[in-house]
Order: structure tokens, then sequence, then C-alpha cells
């Protein structure tokens, strides 16, 4: 163990060494740089959502929306491998991991979908937010990491949050929050595989292989749940895939130069702009339940991340 002196010449050593000014620099450009793809990720994600409502509510299954949402997408995708040298530059380091988070993203896809296709769209986004509580109940079971008692208190907190607004009575539909709870699970474990992914493969290989092998797998299940597209919805599913996959690409490149805790706390700007199209477009306004569920959830989350930093500060210093 350190002796206080000890602690306190490493303290002070820390807190006089030198400063690398362009290091430093390059740090906050990086940050920077993360927290805006952040911002606009969370925007397009928003704006796909809006569009797989409007798709759901002409008829269409969840699958249906997926699936085209990925054919989509995969068309600009291929044109920019071509741009960029061919398929040589897409071989990928990782590669189980990148399959693996790609079928696990597909199907978290679909989920997503589901939430906003049975809930309006503020109480889905809110929902969805369990994904940050979850990732520390992961990273102790999983990781094996050690998780304190602040922490613990946090994560127990927020999901009385999330129980708040799922309203057990019966009030919100219950097939909506099978879907939200389900793809916030899911979405926990994507963060991580993200941010573990982009240590050894470039955002655009992460992007284009999530992409190419989610419209296999959801095109596998289209026998089963497909009709034929109206000609008056083609632009609708044409934007979905075009803001699906333009946030696909800023939420990876977000986690790629900025921390993850810095990343969650843009997050939240999500449920501003659901709030805004749900009012818009379907006149809804969360309830008392979502406003209350909704802030005890994000005031966990927020806890989360300030007590992970501090004790990253903590470890850095020691």
């Amino acid at each position: 163990f350190l002796t206080a002196n000890k602690k306190q010449t490493i303290l002070t050593d820390t807190l006089l060494a030198p400063v690398d000014s362009k290091q430093a620099q390059k740090d906050n450009d990086n940050a920077t740089r993360g927290i805006a793809y952040a911002i606009v990720a969370f925007f397009f994600f928003a704006v796909m959502n809006v569009f797989a409502k409007l798709l759901f509510n002409n008829g269409y299954h969840v699958i249906e929306i997926a699936f085209y949402r990925n054919l989509v997408a995969i068309v600009p995708f291929l044109a920019l491998v071509y741009l960029r040298g061919g398929f040589k530059t897409i071989i990928p380091v990782n590669t189980r991991g990148i399959i693996a988070r790609s079928i696990i993203g597909s199907v978290s896809l679909i989920a997503t979908f589901g939430a906003f296709a049975h809930l309006p769209m503020a109480d889905a986004t809110a929902l969805i937010f369990a994904s940050s509580l979850i990732l520390p109940v992961l990273a102790y079971f999983i990781l094996k990491e050690q998780v304190g008692i602040y922490r613990w208190s946090a994560v127990l907190i927020g999901f009385f949050g999330v129980l708040i607004m799922a309203q057990p009575s019966g009030a919100i539909n219950i097939t909506g929050i099978i879907f939200a709870l389900s793809a916030a699970s899911m979405h926990a474990v994507i963060q991580t595989m993200v941010r573990w992914l982009g240590r050894t493969d470039h955002p655009f290989v992460i992007t284009f292989y999530f992409i190419a092998i989610g419209t296999l797998f959801c095109g596998a299940l289209m026998p089963f749940v497909a009709h034929m597209p109206d000609i008056n919805d083609i632009w609708m599913f044409i934007s979905i895939g075009v803001t699906g996959a333009l946030g696909q690409f800023c939420i990876t490149s977000a986690y790629k130069n900025a921390q993850a805790s810095i990343v969650t706390i843009f997050n939240y700007s999500g449920i501003i702009w659901a709030t805004i199209f749900g009012w818009f477009i379907w006149s809804d306004w969360p309830s008392a339940a979502i406003w209350a569920g909704g802030t005890i959830v994000i005031a966990s989350n927020i806890f989360i991340i300030y007590r992970e930093n501090r004790l990253k500060k903590q470890m850095n210093i020691l």
C-alpha cells in the first residue's frame, strides 16, 4: 500500500507535470468531434423512428420496415466501397465481433421499431433510456467489473423510474413496453461492443457490415411478413434508409472520437426530438408518469456517469 507521503508525492508530480499542449488540443478536438457526431446521430435516429411509426400505421410489419431500411441504406454504402477502392478496404479486423454486433443490432432494430410503433414517440424514447442502467449490470456479471454501492443504488432507483413509466396498471400498451425494454437491453450490449470494435475497425467498416448483415437477416424473415409496398410510401422507405445509415455512421464515429460517458449524455437530446415530433405529428404529449419516471432514469444515468468518471480519475492519480 502507498503511504500518505507517497500518495501526496504522486499527486503533486501529476499536477506539476508538463502538459503536452498539442496532445491536449488533439484530445479536445476529438471530444468536440465526438459530441457533434452524437448530437447529429440522435437527430437522425429520431427522424428514422418517425418514418418507422408512419410506415407501421400504414400497415407494414416492423420486420418489413427494418428490411427496407437496410436495403435502401446498403446502396450508397456499396457505392462508397467502390469509391474507397473496393472490398479490400472493408476487410474487418475483428470479424467475429462485427458479425455478433450486426446480428444483435438487427434484432435490436426490429425491437426499436416495434417500440415506436406501439408507443408514443417520447414514451418509447424514455423507456429505451433504460439501456444506460443495464450497462453497469452487464459489466458486473459478464465483465466481472467492480460496481460499488453508489452505482448499484443509482441502478435500482433508475429501474424504479422505468417501473413508473411502464405503469403496471396497464395504461400503456404492454406490447410496446416489451419491445422498448428488449431494445434497451440490446442497446446496452451494442454500446459496449461499438466502443470495443472502434479500437480495431473503422466506423465505416462497422456500419457497412451492420447494414449488410442486417439486410440478409431481415430478408430471411420477409417471406413470412412481406407484401408489396404502396408506391406512395416509397419515399418513406428511402428516407428511413438514408436517415438510419447516417445515424448509424454518426453514432459509431461518436464512440470512436469521444468517451462513451460523454456520448451517453447527449443521448438525452433524443427525447427532445421525440417529444417535438410526437406532439407535432400525432398530438402526443408525454403523461405525468413519463415525465416523472424519465426524470428519475436520466438523473440516475447522470449519477452513474459521474461516479464512473470520478473513479477513473482516482485510478489515474494512483
